[in-house]
C-alpha cells in the first residue's frame, strides 16, 4: 500500500529528539529538515516555503513553539503544526491549538503514534502520494456541523460551541463536553467525529451512568472467555470497535476508580488488555467525554483522579442552557415542527405567534432535549387538519410555568 509522504521541519533543542525523529520519519519516506532552535527553525522554514509539517517542542530557550508556531503561519499559512510537550505544560499545549496548532505530542512519546500522528496531519492536508498538495483518492464523508444532530443556532454562545468545533475537530486531542442534561451534548461529539478526517470510521457512544462497575470494564475494554460469570465467548470492547474513529463517553463523572485508571492508561499508552486477558490491544482512538457534572468538585473529594481530569479536559466544550440561547428558540422550533410534522404525516408547517411567545417566556429545565420532546408531543395530539401549532397543544405545566415567570 503506497503512503503519503511529505517535508517535514523537526525543531527542537535536544539533539536525541531531532537524532531520533529523523531516523523514524526518513523511513516513512518522508524528507526531514531539523533545527536546533526556534530562531534556526524560523530560517529554515523562510528557506524552504514547501514544508508541510512543522514538529515543534514547546519550550524552547529563545523562541518557544508558540511563538514560532505564529511565525510559521504567517510564513506558510498551510502549514501542519504538532507541538511536542512535557507533562506539566500540557495547558500551554492547548494554548497553542487555539491559535492553529494541529495536535500535540506529550512526551516521552511513542514512535508509532508520532509516525500516525504525522500521517494524520498530512491527510489532513490532503497529500498525494508524491507528498505535493494535491487531492486525495479516499475523502471521508464529511458533514457540515450544522447538518449533524440538531447542531443548530445563530446565537453568540451556539457560535462559540460551532467554531470550537471545526477549529478542532481533525485532532486526536481528548474533548470534554460540559453542560446539563438535554443540552446536546451527544450531538456535538457526532459532530466533532462526522466533520472530521475520521468520518468514515466508527463512532461508537457509551453511556457509563447505565452499567455497573464489571460490566463497564468489559464494555469498554472487551473480555476473554471465563474471565468472570457469564463469560462464555470472547468479547471486543468498544475500543476495539472504535479503533480509528471516536469514542464517546457520556456522564464520564460516573465511572468507578477502578476504571478511571483503566482509561488514563489507554489515554497514555494507546493500549489496553481485555478482562481477564494478557494480549496487549493497541489502538487509534480520539476520545470524547461529556459530563453534566462539576469534575472539579469530583476530583477535591477524591472521587475523580486529577490527572485522568487533565487528560480529558485537553479541550473543553461549553454547552450553554436553553434559556441563555432563547435567540435560537424559533428556529430550534420550525427545525423539530417539520422534521415531526412529515414522520407523523400532519400538515402542521409552523407555530403561531401566541405558541411562539409562550415558548419564549419559557424557562426550559430540559433544554433543547424538552423543547423537542413537546414538539413532537404537540404534533402528535394536532388536529389532522391542522396547519398551525397552537398554545392548546402545549403540556398543562408549560403553560403554569409560563404564568409564574411573567
Amino acid at each position: 500500500m503506497s503512503r503519503k509522504t511529505g517535508n517535514i521541519l523537526v525543531v527542537d533543542d535536544e539533539p536525541n529528539i531531532r537524532r531520533v525523529l529523523e531516523a523514524v520519519l526518513s523511513k516513512e519516506g518522508h524528507t526531514i529538515l531539523t533545527a536546533e532552535n526556534g530562531r534556526k527553525g524560523m530560517e529554515v522554514l523562510k528557506e524552504n516555503s514547501n514544508v508541510d509539517v512543522l514538529i515543534s517542542d514547546l519550550i524552547m530557550p529563545d523562541i518557544n513553539g508558540v511563538e514560532l508556531l505564529a511565525a510559521a503561519k504567517e510564513i506558510n499559512p498551510g502549514i501542519s503544526v504538532l507541538m511536542i510537550t512535557a507533562h506539566g505544560t500540557i495547558k500551554s499545549a492547548v494554548d497553542a491549538m487555539k491559535l492553529g496548532a494541529l495536535d500535540y505530542i506529550p512526551k516521552p512519546f511513542d514512535l508509532d503514534e508520532i509516525k500516525l500522528v504525522v500521517k494524520n496531519a498530512l491527510e489532513r492536508k490532503g497529500m498525494n502520494e508524491n507528498g505535493r498538495a494535491g487531492g486525495s483518492k479516499h475523502k471521508p464523508t464529511k458533514k457540515k456541523i450544522s447538518e449533524i444532530d440538531n447542531i443548530i443556532g445563530n446565537s453568540p454562545a451556539m457560535q462559540e460551541v460551532l467554531e470550537m468545533i471545526d477549529r478542532v475537530k481533525d485532532s486526536r486531542a481528548s474533548v470534554l463536553i460540559r453542560g446539563e442534561s438535554g443540552t446536546g451534548k451527544e450531538g456535538v461529539a457526532r459532530a466533532l467525529h462526522f466533520s472530521s478526517v475520521r468520518a468514515n470510521e466508527p463512532f461508537v457512544p457509551v453511556a457509563c451512568v447505565a452499567l455497573s462497575e464489571q460490566l463497564l470494564q468489559s464494555e469498554l475494554f472487551g473480555h476473554e472467555k471465563g474471565s468472570f460469570t457469564g463469560a462464555i465467548d470472547r468479547k471486543k470492547g468498544r475500543f476495539e470497535t472504535a479503533n480509528h474513529g471516536t469514542l464517546f463517553l457520556d456522564e464520564i463523572g460516573d465511572i468507578p476508580p477502578t476504571v478511571q485508571m483503566m482509561l488514563l492508561r489507554v489515554l497514555q499508552e494507546r493500549e489496553f488488555e481485555r478482562v481477564g486477558g494478557n494480549e496487549t490491544i493497541k489502538v487509534d482512538v480520539r476520545m470524547v467525554t461529556a459530563t453534566n457534572q462539576p469534575l472539579e468538585k469530583l476530583v477535591k473529594e477524591g472521587k475523580f483522579r486529577e490527572d485522568l481530569f487533565y487528560r480529558l479536559q485537553v479541550i473543553t466544550v461549553n454547552m450553554p442552557p436553553l434559556r441563555e440561547r432563547i435567540d435560537d428558540i424559533p428556529v430550534l422550533l420550525n427545525h423539530f415542527i417539520e422534521m415531526y410534522a412529515k414522520d407523523n404525516g400532519k400538515l402542521i408547517e409552523q407555530a403561531s405567534p401566541d405558541t411562539l411567545e409562550q415558548m419564549m417566556r419559557y424557562r426550559w429545565p430540559g433544554n433543547v432535549r424538552e423543547l423537542e420532546n413537546t414538539i413532537e408531543r404537540a404534533i402528535v395530539l394536532a388536529n389532522p387538519d391542522a396547519t398551525l401549532l397552537t398554545p392548546n397543544l402545549l403540556p398543562k405545566s408549560m403553560h403554569e410555568a409560563s404564568e409564574i415567570s411573567v
